[in-house]
């Protein structure tokens, strides 16, 4: 599902040359929940950008679905491919402010077609517990609430994979312990999730777990 080999993205930085992603290869599997451990600064963000074909790097080649080097893609061509294949779970959620839970699980629409959006909608709002929301806008939520709409948002199109960003990073145990568990169930329905976070009960439901330090993989 993702393969990047010798992959390095360096960044102009007020002492110098910064190397983010240091000759990194990795691969991820269908149905596999890779989480990738480290401190803040690691890279491990970078790395999820740029694995996501969000962000170019300096050397070293991307490839998404077997099939897609997203930089030899053009903007259109990316987002497309983005919309239809891939979903995104960020720690600041990203909801726009102004629609309801219903209205930001429904925003993928804007990208790509979906048959039966209503019913669908409905479906993830039960499933993610927001049944009870569903008509709140973000400010109305709790913090896990509006990671559990941005979830549902990121899984609306029944994605392929899903880039996770410190989905936990602003929640309390519990909350982060739900959204794992959805992620978890992703995976178990046959989907793959790249999970860069420093919440050490991640590791609890991945299927594999990689350490970050200085822009380098260990134990891959």
């Amino acid at each position: 599902m993702i393969q990047l080999e010798n992959v390095t993205k360096n960044f102009d930085g007020p002492n110098g040359k910064v190397t983010a992603l240091n000759d990194i290869s990795l691969a991820l599997s269908a149905g596999e929940m890779l989480v990738i451990n480290g401190h803040s600064g690691c890279g491990k963000s970078t790395l999820l950008l740029t694995a996501a074909g969000m962000l170019r790097p300096d050397s070293g080649n991307v490839r998404l679905l077997g099939k897609y080097n997203p930089y030899d893609l053009n903007a259109d061509q990316r987002s497309r491919m983005r919309a239809g294949s891939i979903g995104f779970v960020f720690q600041q959620f990203h909801l726009i402010p102004y629609l309801t839970v219903r209205e930001n699980i429904l925003t993928p629409l804007l990208s790509l077609d979906k048959e039966n959006p209503d019913q669908r909608t409905q479906a993830l709002i039960e499933q993610f517990g927001l049944k009870e929301r569903s008509d709140h806008v973000p400010s109305q939520l709790s913090t896990g609430e509006r990671q559990r709409t941005a979830l549902a948002r990121a899984v609306f199109n029944q994605p392929q994979i899903i880039f996770a960003d410190e989905p936990t990073g602003n929640l309390d145990e519990d909350n982060a312990e739900i959204v794992l568990k959805h992620l978890r169930d992703y995976v178990s329905a046959g989907g793959s999730v790249l999970l860069v976070t420093h919440h050490a009960k991640a590791a609890e439901y991945a299927t594999r777990i990689l350490k970050m330090k200085n822009g380098r993989l260990e134990n891959n």
